[in-house]
């Protein structure tokens, strides 16, 4: 397979690539024996799960043995085609599951970076060159 192909080569892999995976855009009806058909062709799958409440369905997480199948799966399944539907297969990053903040905090988080990096905020123009 693919995946044994790309082992062999030992190639590194992108810093962002991981065993779980996020989909989106799915079919509120799906069940998890369908997801098991259409993404346990590229490898063992740990888990899946498919998000049932009002805020979570048409969502999905995939949890992958290996790493070298999760990414496959990735690139072989973003923009497949199911139930007129096409999916939208991303990797699970904690920094995107963050609590969103309030306007006031993300004011807050703003002004703390930009005194970290000693940057005001404020667009300035470059002084003219003097030739």
């Amino acid at each position: 397979m693919a995946a044994a192909a790309l082992r062999a080569k030992n190639q590194r892999l992108p810093p962002e690539v991981n065993r779980c995976l996020f989909v989106r855009n799915l079919p509120f009806n799906i069940s998890s024996e369908e997801m098991y058909d259409i993404f346990g062709k590229y490898g063992p799958i740990r888990q899946i799960r498919v998000g049932t409440s009002k805020e979570s369905r048409g969502t999905s997480y995939i949890v992958y043995e290996d790493i070298y199948d999760a990414k496959t799966a990735c690139d072989h399944l973003s923009g497949f085609n199911v139930a007129n539907r096409y999916l939208i297969v991303l990797y699970w990053s904690s920094l995107r599951t963050n609590k969103k903040l309030s306007t006031k905090e993300q004011e807050e988080q703003l002004r703390s970076m930009q005194l970290k990096h000693g940057v005001d905020g404020e667009q300035h123009m470059r002084p003219p060159r003097e030739e």
